[in-house]
């Protein structure tokens, strides 16, 4: 059996193309609109793409489905006006024109100049408006491309600041901290949805650190995968209910949950004696580093928390307010103090010693090998595990606690159901 050999042919076939012409000659997207003008609307308007960038297979899946929805409505009797729009904001210009012009970070932004960077984004964003424009007409996809709305324009900026002075009016705007996903190098916040596109499989550095109690001759074992994270730490949290094991191994005595004995030291280790992780809230510890050593009449003492799991590491859990969304909460609970060592560009702050100016993940096997030559280094291995990273900019995201603006979408939730 013989097949004819496919064409790359990507011309288009002749009789959609008589069918874009007569639409285009007899200006059929347009008598629509007349012959619909006075009934009740249908408003729709086009959620902008951004014309820095090609379109893809995704716009031409997502554009036909809006146009399905609009010719629907117009056939049900509707005014349907379809107004196109561009957006020209945001990060996705700001980190093209940073590429091209090979800014890494925001103060080489803020070197480049403002204004020149401004007009630099400017000229991008309708880089590629002759392809949108020519793959929207190739699909037959009606839109209102001649009043498209622009985000860059004077009038559109200041319709977004009235809603929010209207926002602001109902006191339904409000300063809030809280725990983010954050970019160091965007230097923004990500919601939940854009951190669920960017996890990868990494290999991080594990560490157990041994924390000296400072009412005994013990140690707390600590584990954490981020090291960086130690120099901020608060507080050790350990479950209330759980079993908690002073053993001695090698001539030293350490605490750590009795159901991961095992799993950490498989054996030659003695149990002293096992208490319930709630018999030691309120017991003070030596802090692993004398970063914040001035707060120490408001942290470094053992809390309890129910999230504490006994399935990896040692049953303690190394808290740092600033640093987590549980180490948040447990630092409002306990009333600790935030305390940051590294800034939200991912590098550690004037005050922190010999890691100032240091990036997280620069700074982390100096951090291990400094608790190494101090003696508090347990051990370390390497932990694979999924991670985020910046879905625009491919940098690993951190959590920090972060001063942000809010509208309160619970004030009027049951209004939008």
């Amino acid at each position: 059996m013989k097949f004819d050999q496919p064409k790359n042919d990507f011309s288009i076939p002749r009789m959609e193309e008589k069918i874009l012409e007569f639409w285009d000659k007899e200006k059929i997207f347009e008598k629509t609109l007349e012959a619909s003008k006075d009934r009740p609307e249908f408003v729709f308007y086009e959620g902008p793409p951004t014309a820095n960038g090609r379109p893809g297979i995704h716009h031409i899946i997502s554009r036909t489905i809006k146009d399905l929805v609009c010719r629907y409505k117009t056939m049900r009797g509707f005014y349907v006006e379809r107004k196109a729009g561009w957006d020209t904001h945001g990060l996705p210009v700001e980190i093209e024109v940073e590429k091209s012009l090979q800014l890494d970070t925001k103060n080489k932004v803020l070197e480049y100049g403002i204004a020149n960077f401004n007009q630099k984004c400017r000229e991008s964003v309708f880089k590629y408006i002759d392809d949108w424009n020519e793959i929207t007409h190739r699909i037959g996809y009606w839109l209102n491309l001649s009043d498209a709305y622009i985000t860059l324009t004077n009038d559109y900026i200041e319709t977004v600041w009235w809603i929010l002075k209207n926002f602001y009016d109902r006191d339904l705007i409000y300063k809030g901290q809280k725990t983010v996903s954050y970019c160091p190098r965007c230097e923004t916040a990500l919601s939940s949805h854009e951190v669920a596109q960017g996890y990868e499989e990494i290999a991080d550095p594990s560490v157990f650190v041994k924390v000296k109690a400072a009412d005994g001759d013990f140690y707390y074992l600590v584990w954490t995968t981020t090291p960086w994270t130690l120099p901020s730490n608060a507080a050790l949290c350990m479950h209330p209910e759980a079993d908690y094991s002073l053993i001695e191994f090698q001539g030293e005595k350490l605490v750590l949950a009795s159901a991961l004995l095992m799993k950490v030291l498989s054996s030659g280790f003695d149990i002293i004696e096992t208490k319930k992780g709630g018999e030691f809230q309120g017991r003070k510890y030596i802090p692993l580093f004398d970063t914040f050593k001035d707060k120490a009449d408001k942290a470094f003492y053992v809390i309890n928390g129910d999230f504490v799991t006994l399935e990896d590491g040692t049953g303690i859990v190394h808290i740092a307010p600033g640093y987590g969304a549980d180490d948040y909460e447990m630092g409002l609970k306990y009333n600790l103090p935030i305390l940051n060592a590294v800034a939200a560009n991912g590098y550690f702050v004037r005050g922190s010693g010999k890691y100032a100016g240091k990036f997280i993940k620069e700074a982390d096997p100096e951090i291990i090998e400094d608790l190494n030559k101090s003696g508090l280094l347990f051990k370390k291995e390497i932990y694979i595990h999924n991670y985020p990273f910046c879905w625009r900019c491919d940098s690993p995201l951190i959590y920090i606690a972060r001063q942000c603006w809010y509208i309160k979408t619970t004030q009027f939730k049951e209004q939008l159901i």
